[in-house]
């Protein structure tokens, strides 16, 4: 049993690598840290985010939100955190994550009362903007990746055919175990074919240490700004905007209702892990929308299996040639495994709306809107480019600003359609 839990685990490690690694890549590379520190840097991300996955299982009075979430370092906070060091330093943007970590602890149980702004219409429609929000991501990986030289070569497409065909396959005809672990195989047999065809480089393995110990306040003792403070603040709020999105949308994935304080215990351990993220020197953290196709795909709801991952990503930052064996894996595999999986979140979606009748009120005009503009933002991001930085946080994030246009849109027209209903109840009193 435990095996499986491993191998389905380290399904859900690789489903995430790419965007866990990505972040202190760009980073790194635009603070131009030596490579001895971005090696450091790396390592620190996947210790703390396999310590920040443990805390979100555990079920715990204050802490945990017991469901099978992933948390990773959010993209949200790459910005702010080059323009904080580039102008102070590193020391000064880890002071700021470890304040609006605790920030986060304390201001759980506040934002946890806004959920009754969450109705089943702007859920569905949030891990709907989820989903088709990352399938852009998805495509640019089946093309090579983001910035590839050969951008959309035939290899590349044909590489993430085979892989998504393998996937399909394997859902279809096989069962169990076999089928529940469809995304590992898919990537396993693509890597072999991309090695046969000379696309798998191993350089990275043979330069990587064997041991490194990750630790507090590798880059200096955290430095105190007012102003960069409040800007984590600000990219914390956004986090938490988004990762009440994806609890509902895991909840919904297995049928299973989301508590009030299971988002606020959740939310709680997100601004642990956070602090933790500063402290070690890493990021802030929040919970990995990619993971919850993959819970789709596999049927596998278990708490053990994202506790295993939660291990793996632990190990992995303590043994970086481990690590460095994940990163082998063309963009191109990992493009067609990503379309199956944020194709799956974005039905998830689909199915909650099915449950809403969108033919009542303005439903269909709230979910148009709010899918839209979320949609709009997530591909089109830099349309917001010559807006100040603590707008361009919020807006350049579809899922954020899907969100938000669904909550404003259903309190402004849910307010309406009561009145409406009142009036047209009291003037049929009057009639009769």
């Amino acid at each position: 049993m435990r095996s499986k839990q491993f191998a389905l685990g380290f399904q859900h490690v690789l489903a995430m690598y790419a965007g866990a690694v990505i972040v202190p890549l760009i980073v790194g590379g635009a603070l131009n840290l030596t490579p001895a520190q971005m090696a450091y840097l790396i390592a620190a991300d996947l210790f703390t985010c396999g310590i920040a996955t443990i805390l979100q299982v555990m079920n715990t009075k204050y802490f945990g939100s017991r469901l099978p979430v992933i948390l990773g370092c959010t993209f949200t906070a790459v910005g702010p955190i080059i323009a904080i060091a580039s102008t102070s330093n590193l020391a000064t943007a880890y002071g700021a994550i470890i304040i609006s970590g605790i920030f986060v602890v304390l201001a759980a149980p506040l934002y946890g009362k806004l959920l009754k702004f969450f109705p089943k219409l702007v859920t569905g429609t949030v891990v709907t903007i989820i989903g088709l929000s990352l399938i852009p991501v998805g495509m640019k990986n089946v093309g090579g990746g983001d910035g590839s030289a050969d951008f959309g070569a035939p290899h590349h497409l044909l590489l993430a055919l085979i892989t998504f065909v393998i996937i399909l396959i394997i859902n279809r005809f096989a069962k169990g175990f076999i089928r529940s672990v469809s995304v590992l195989i898919g990537l396993a047999a693509g890597t072999i074919i991309a090695y046969f065809f000379g696309m798998v480089d191993f350089s990275s393995v043979a330069d990587a240490k064997w041991v490194n110990v990750v630790q507090p306040f590798y880059f200096g003792m955290p430095q105190l700004s007012i102003t960069a403070i409040l800007t984590m603040v600000i990219v914390n709020i956004v986090s938490m905007v988004e990762s009440t999105g994806v609890y509902l949308a895991v909840g919904k994935t297995i049928d299973q209702k989301v508590e009030q304080k299971q988002i606020v215990n959740g939310l709680r351990s997100e601004g642990i892990a956070i602090t933790l993220g500063g402290i070690f020197n890493a990021f802030p953290y929040t919970a990995f929308s990619q993971n919850v196709g993959l819970l789709a795909i596999s049927r596998v709801k278990s708490r053990d299996v994202i506790f295993a991952a939660g291990i793996i990503m632990v190990v992995l930052g303590l043994l970086p040639k481990l690590a460095a064996i994940t990163t082998v894996i063309p963009n191109a595999v990992l493009g067609g495994a990503m379309i199956v999986m944020f194709g799956s979140v974005a039905v998830s979606g689909i199915s909650i709306l099915s449950e809403t009748n969108l033919q009542k009120g303005n439903n269909l005009m709230i979910v148009a809107c709010s899918i839209a503009i979320g949609l709009g933002s997530a591909v089109l991001p830099e349309m917001f480019s010559q807006l100040p930085s603590f707008a361009r946080m919020l807006l350049e994030n579809g899922i954020v600003t899907g969100s938000i246009t669904a909550v404003v849109l259903n309190v402004l027209f849910s307010s309406k359609d009561e009145k409406q209903h009142e009036q047209t109840v009291d003037h049929e009193a009057t009639v009769a």
